[in-house]
Order: C-alpha cells, then sequence, then structure tokens
C-alpha cells in the first residue's frame, strides 16, 4: 500500500538528496506546495515527489540553471513531465536488466 504523504527525510532518502536542498527548491520553485500540519512538518504527496525529481534532473543531470530550470517548467511543464517519466521508467527497466544479468551468472 502506497502512502499518501511522505516526510521530508522520507523523501531525501528516497532522492538522495539533502532536506536543505529540497527545502531550497521548495522556496525557489512555486510548484513544490507541500502540506503542513500543525507542528510545521511538511507533508509531501506523491505528485510533489515527481515535482522534485523533475527538479532534480533539470538541475543536476541537465545542468540548468535554478532560473533557466524554472523556464523550462514554466514553458513547456507537460513535455518536461512526460520526459521526466521517460526517464524514470527506463531507470527501472536498466535496474531490472541489471538484475537479470545478475541472476544469470
Amino acid at each position: 500500500m502506497e502512502k499518501l504523504y511522505y516526510s521530508i527525510g522520507e523523501i531525501s532518502k528516497i532522492l538522495n538528496i539533502s532536506t536543505s536542498k529540497i527545502r531550497f527548491w521548495e522556496k525557489e520553485f512555486n510548484t513544490v506546495n507541500p502540506k503542513k500540519n500543525k507542528k510545521g512538518n511538511r507533508l509531501f504527496t506523491k505528485k510533489d515527489i515527481n515535482k522534485i525529481k523533475l527538479i532534480q534532473h533539470l538541475l543536476e543531470d541537465k545542468k540548468y540553471t535554478i532560473q533557466g530550470a524554472k523556464n523550462k517548467i514554466r514553458t513547456n511543464p507537460n513535455k518536461v513531465e512526460t520526459h521526466q517519466k521517460v526517464i524514470d521508467n527506463l531507470k527501472k527497466i536498466k535496474k531490472e536488466l541489471i538484475e537479470i544479468r545478475k541472476s544469470l551468472n
């Protein structure tokens, strides 16, 4: 069963990035808007995680600047999200193929 909300610590582990980087991106990119509980803890949805993965891809993999990533997301958000989904699927396939190859040895 998949969770509805994830803590910032869980997202940090899932995406292998620091919590401070997630908070920074939250301030820089208005597309990431986690809910906050009464204590002020951030509660991220799966949709928020996908947005953070997209930002991570643009900044770290594609080497966009913050402003460049903002422009890319703003000008063609559907294309960027679709591209990110394709990349995620290819990474999953690669991981599965590597596991299959290991099991054959």
